[in-house]
Protein backbone atom coordinates (compact mmCIF):
# COMPACT_ATOMS: atom_id res chain seq x y z
CA UNK A 1 0.00 0.00 0.00
CA UNK A 2 3.00 2.38 -0.33
CA UNK A 3 2.19 6.07 -1.21
CA UNK A 4 4.69 7.85 -3.38
CA UNK A 5 5.12 11.17 -5.65
CA UNK A 6 5.26 10.93 -9.08
CA UNK A 7 5.85 13.74 -11.55
CA UNK A 8 2.95 14.76 -13.68
CA UNK A 9 4.10 13.48 -17.21
CA UNK A 10 1.76 12.86 -20.10
CA UNK A 11 2.00 9.25 -19.75
CA UNK A 12 0.29 9.57 -16.34
CA UNK A 13 -2.90 12.03 -17.74
CA UNK A 14 -5.46 9.27 -17.37
CA UNK A 15 -4.40 8.47 -13.84
CA UNK A 16 -6.05 12.44 -12.52
CA UNK A 17 -9.18 12.44 -10.29
CA UNK A 18 -12.09 11.82 -12.63
CA UNK A 19 -12.79 15.54 -13.70
CA UNK A 20 -9.19 16.32 -14.47
CA UNK A 21 -8.04 13.81 -16.92
CA UNK A 22 -9.33 15.69 -19.56
CA UNK A 23 -9.91 19.50 -18.15
CA UNK A 24 -7.80 21.67 -20.35
CA UNK A 25 -9.20 25.25 -19.06
CA UNK A 26 -5.72 26.74 -17.72
CA UNK A 27 -4.22 25.59 -20.72
CA UNK A 28 -6.68 27.24 -23.06
CA UNK A 29 -8.54 29.66 -21.41
CA UNK A 30 -12.25 30.05 -20.62
CA UNK A 31 -14.79 32.74 -19.76
CA UNK A 32 -16.49 30.32 -17.11
CA UNK A 33 -13.65 29.53 -14.44
CA UNK A 34 -15.39 26.08 -14.23
CA UNK A 35 -13.72 22.78 -13.99
CA UNK A 36 -13.97 21.50 -17.05
CA UNK A 37 -15.28 24.16 -19.19
CA UNK A 38 -12.91 23.52 -21.40
CA UNK A 39 -12.31 19.47 -21.90
CA UNK A 40 -9.65 18.33 -24.21
CA UNK A 41 -7.54 15.34 -23.53
CA UNK A 42 -5.22 15.81 -26.38
CA UNK A 43 -4.59 19.22 -25.79
CA UNK A 44 -3.64 18.33 -22.09
CA UNK A 45 -1.63 16.12 -23.33
CA UNK A 46 0.27 18.20 -25.92
CA UNK A 47 0.27 20.85 -23.20
CA UNK A 48 2.15 18.82 -20.37
CA UNK A 49 4.88 17.24 -23.37
CA UNK A 50 6.00 21.29 -24.31
CA UNK A 51 5.85 22.51 -21.30
CA UNK A 52 8.29 19.70 -19.82
CA UNK A 53 10.47 19.88 -23.16
CA UNK A 54 10.61 24.24 -22.59
CA UNK A 55 10.90 24.43 -18.89
CA UNK A 56 10.93 21.36 -17.22
CA UNK A 57 7.99 18.82 -14.78
CA UNK A 58 5.24 20.63 -14.27
CA UNK A 59 3.29 19.01 -11.15
CA UNK A 60 2.86 15.92 -8.86
CA UNK A 61 0.90 13.08 -8.92
CA UNK A 62 0.56 11.39 -5.86
CA UNK A 63 -0.03 7.70 -5.90
CA UNK A 64 -1.30 4.56 -3.11
CA UNK A 65 -1.18 0.93 -4.77
CA UNK A 66 -1.21 2.40 -8.16
CA UNK A 67 -4.35 4.86 -7.73
CA UNK A 68 -3.73 8.60 -7.73
CA UNK A 69 -4.62 10.45 -5.00
CA UNK A 70 -4.45 13.74 -6.24
CA UNK A 71 -2.52 16.18 -7.60
CA UNK A 72 -0.81 19.84 -8.03
CA UNK A 73 0.10 21.51 -11.26
CA UNK A 74 2.31 24.45 -11.97
CA UNK A 75 4.45 26.26 -14.38
CA UNK A 76 5.17 29.55 -15.40
CA UNK A 77 2.49 32.24 -16.18
CA UNK A 78 2.72 32.27 -20.08
CA UNK A 79 1.89 28.79 -20.65
CA UNK A 80 -1.30 29.45 -19.11
CA UNK A 81 -3.87 31.26 -21.18
CA UNK A 82 -6.24 31.59 -18.33
CA UNK A 83 -4.96 34.26 -16.59
CA UNK A 84 -5.47 36.50 -19.51
CA UNK A 85 -9.09 36.15 -18.10
CA UNK A 86 -8.36 36.40 -14.87
CA UNK A 87 -8.99 39.81 -12.81
CA UNK A 88 -5.46 40.88 -11.32
CA UNK A 89 -2.17 39.34 -13.67
CA UNK A 90 0.38 37.48 -12.04
CA UNK A 91 3.72 38.36 -12.14
CA UNK A 92 5.80 37.08 -15.31
CA UNK A 93 9.05 36.00 -12.78
CA UNK A 94 6.85 33.52 -10.34
CA UNK A 95 5.28 29.76 -11.04
CA UNK A 96 2.00 29.65 -10.93
CA UNK A 97 0.25 27.35 -9.23
CA UNK A 98 -2.65 26.56 -11.15
CA UNK A 99 -4.72 23.41 -10.28
CA UNK A 100 -4.26 21.55 -6.70
CA UNK A 101 -6.75 18.81 -6.37
CA UNK A 102 -7.13 15.86 -3.28
CA UNK A 103 -9.98 13.47 -4.47
CA UNK A 104 -13.32 13.67 -2.44
CA UNK A 105 -13.16 11.54 0.62
CA UNK A 106 -9.69 12.04 1.13
CA UNK A 107 -10.04 15.90 1.72
CA UNK A 108 -9.46 16.79 5.65
CA UNK A 109 -6.32 14.62 6.25
CA UNK A 110 -3.63 17.13 5.29
CA UNK A 111 -3.26 15.79 1.60
CA UNK A 112 -3.52 19.09 -0.16
CA UNK A 113 -0.63 20.82 2.14
CA UNK A 114 1.44 17.71 1.11
CA UNK A 115 0.91 17.88 -2.12
CA UNK A 116 1.76 21.90 -1.95
CA UNK A 117 4.46 21.25 -0.17
CA UNK A 118 6.27 18.60 -2.88
CA UNK A 119 5.52 21.15 -5.63
CA UNK A 120 7.35 23.90 -3.33
CA UNK A 121 10.31 21.82 -2.73
CA UNK A 122 10.75 21.19 -6.59
CA UNK A 123 10.55 24.41 -7.20
CA UNK A 124 13.28 25.40 -4.92
CA UNK A 125 15.35 22.87 -6.19
CA UNK A 126 15.24 23.98 -9.68
CA UNK A 127 15.99 27.74 -8.02
CA UNK A 128 13.00 29.19 -8.73
CA UNK A 129 12.47 32.41 -6.05
CA UNK A 130 8.57 33.00 -5.68
CA UNK A 131 5.41 30.85 -6.24
CA UNK A 132 1.88 32.78 -6.62
CA UNK A 133 -1.50 30.79 -7.49
CA UNK A 134 -4.88 32.45 -7.60
CA UNK A 135 -7.27 31.50 -4.76
CA UNK A 136 -10.69 31.72 -3.78
CA UNK A 137 -12.24 34.58 -1.33
CA UNK A 138 -15.50 33.33 0.24
CA UNK A 139 -18.64 31.32 -0.61
CA UNK A 140 -18.91 34.01 -3.58
CA UNK A 141 -15.43 32.54 -5.06
CA UNK A 142 -15.17 29.04 -4.06
CA UNK A 143 -17.43 26.25 -4.96
CA UNK A 144 -17.11 22.07 -5.78
CA UNK A 145 -16.61 23.29 -9.61
CA UNK A 146 -14.09 25.85 -9.22
CA UNK A 147 -10.41 24.87 -9.50
CA UNK A 148 -8.85 27.03 -7.15
CA UNK A 149 -7.49 26.98 -3.64
CA UNK A 150 -8.74 29.07 -0.80
CA UNK A 151 -7.71 31.78 0.91
CA UNK A 152 -7.46 30.58 4.13
CA UNK A 153 -5.71 27.44 2.98
CA UNK A 154 -2.76 29.43 1.75
CA UNK A 155 -2.36 31.61 4.30
CA UNK A 156 -1.92 28.73 6.15
CA UNK A 157 0.97 27.57 4.41
CA UNK A 158 2.81 31.35 4.14
CA UNK A 159 1.13 32.90 1.51
CA UNK A 160 0.13 36.76 1.67
CA UNK A 161 -2.17 38.45 -0.48
CA UNK A 162 0.33 40.15 -3.47
CA UNK A 163 -2.75 41.35 -5.54
CA UNK A 164 -6.69 41.98 -3.82
CA UNK A 165 -9.58 40.95 -5.89
CA UNK A 166 -12.91 40.34 -3.70
CA UNK A 167 -13.38 37.13 -5.38
CA UNK A 168 -10.16 35.70 -6.94
CA UNK A 169 -7.38 37.29 -4.82
CA UNK A 170 -3.68 36.58 -6.47
CA UNK A 171 -1.46 35.10 -3.67
CA UNK A 172 2.62 35.13 -3.33
CA UNK A 173 5.36 33.32 -1.80
CA UNK A 174 8.91 34.27 -1.38
CA UNK A 175 10.11 30.45 -1.50
CA UNK A 176 13.69 31.83 -0.22
CA UNK A 177 11.61 32.66 3.08
CA UNK A 178 11.00 28.91 3.57
CA UNK A 179 13.06 27.07 6.26
CA UNK A 180 15.02 24.16 5.15
CA UNK A 181 13.39 20.64 4.91
CA UNK A 182 14.47 17.96 6.58
CA UNK A 183 12.24 15.46 6.78
CA UNK A 184 11.13 13.13 3.41
CA UNK A 185 8.12 13.82 2.07
CA UNK A 186 7.30 10.68 0.99
CA UNK A 187 7.29 9.92 4.72
CA UNK A 188 5.09 12.17 5.51
CA UNK A 189 2.45 11.06 2.70
CA UNK A 190 2.61 7.11 4.17
CA UNK A 191 1.68 8.63 7.45
CA UNK A 192 -1.19 10.31 6.84
CA UNK A 193 -4.46 9.06 8.03
CA UNK A 194 -6.25 8.34 5.07
CA UNK A 195 -9.27 6.17 4.54
CA UNK A 196 -8.78 2.67 3.58
CA UNK A 197 -10.49 2.64 0.70
CA UNK A 198 -10.13 4.76 -1.94
CA UNK A 199 -13.61 6.09 -3.94
CA UNK A 200 -14.19 4.21 -7.06
CA UNK A 201 -13.25 6.00 -10.18
CA UNK A 202 -16.13 7.22 -12.53
CA UNK A 203 -14.87 8.25 -16.03
CA UNK A 204 -15.20 11.68 -16.33
CA UNK A 205 -17.48 12.72 -19.26
CA UNK A 206 -15.70 14.21 -22.20
CA UNK A 207 -18.10 17.00 -22.67
CA UNK A 208 -20.91 18.88 -20.43
CA UNK A 209 -24.64 19.35 -21.55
Amino acid sequence: MARRFRALTASRVDDLPSGCTCCALWERGSERLECGSVVEREELVTWIRGVQHEWGDCGRVAYESGESLGFVKYAPPRFFPQVARMPVPPDEDSVLIACLHVEAGLREAGLGKVLLQAALRDLVSRGERTVEAYAAAGPAGRGEDVPLMTVEFLLRQGFTVSRPHPHYPLMRLELRTLAAWTESLESVLESLQLPRALRERVPSPLARP
